[in-house]
C-alpha cells in the first residue's frame, strides 16, 4: 500500500513524540538516560517532523543543533518502527538540507547515519567506551 506522506516540515517542539517514537526502537535507543536527554533536548532544539496523512500522528522526528553559522548537527533522527522503509528519514534529511542551504549552512554533521552521502570524520567515545561513535559530515 502506498501512503501519500505529508512533506517533512519544521514544526513546534514535541518531546512527547520523541518519547513515543524512541519506545518503538529499543534496539537503537535502549538506554533510558540517553532517551531522557533526547526528550529533554526536544523541548528546545529545532524540530522537523513527518506526520501520517490520515491520523496526523508524528511518525518521524529530527532534532537539529546549529553550532556555527555554516554548520548544523542532526542531533536525533528517529522514525517509528512501524513506518520504516517508507523514506521518512530521507525525507526529513532532504527537507532540512534544502532549508539549510537557504540559511547559509554548508556542512551537516551526524553521529549515526551512513546513508545519503555522509562521510566519516572521526570516531569518538561520545557514548562511552563500550559504544564508539562515528561522527560523519556531508557538504551541501
Amino acid at each position: 500500500m502506498t501512503i501519500p506522506w505529508l512533506p517533512a516540515a519544521q514544526t513546534a517542539h514535541n518531546p512527547q513524540a520523541v518519547a513515543r517514537i524512541l519506545k518503538t526502537l529499543p534496539e537503537w535507543f535502549g538506554r533510558e538516560e540517553s532517551n531522557a536527554k533526547y526528550i529533554h533536548d526536544a523541548e528546545r532544539l529545532e524540530t522537523w517532523t513527518v506526520t501520517h496523512p490520515e491520523t496526523h500522528e508524528i511518525v518521524g522526528i529530527m532534532l537539529i543543533v546549529q553550532h556555527y553559522p555554516v554548520e548544523a548537527e542532526i542531533h536525533l533522527l528517529a522514525v517509528d518502527a512501524a513506518f520504516h522503509g517508507y523514506g521518512i528519514g530521507t525525507s526529513l534529511i532532504n527537507a532540512f538540507e534544502k532549508d539549510a542551504r537557504n540559511r547559509g549552512i554548508r556542512l551537516i554533521q551526524v553521529n549515526f547515519y551512513k546513508a545519503v552521502g555522509f562521510l566519516p570524520l572521526e570516531e569518538t567515545d561520545l557514548w562511552g567506551e563500550d559504544t564508539p561513535c562515528l561522527i560523519m559530515v556531508k557538504a551541501i
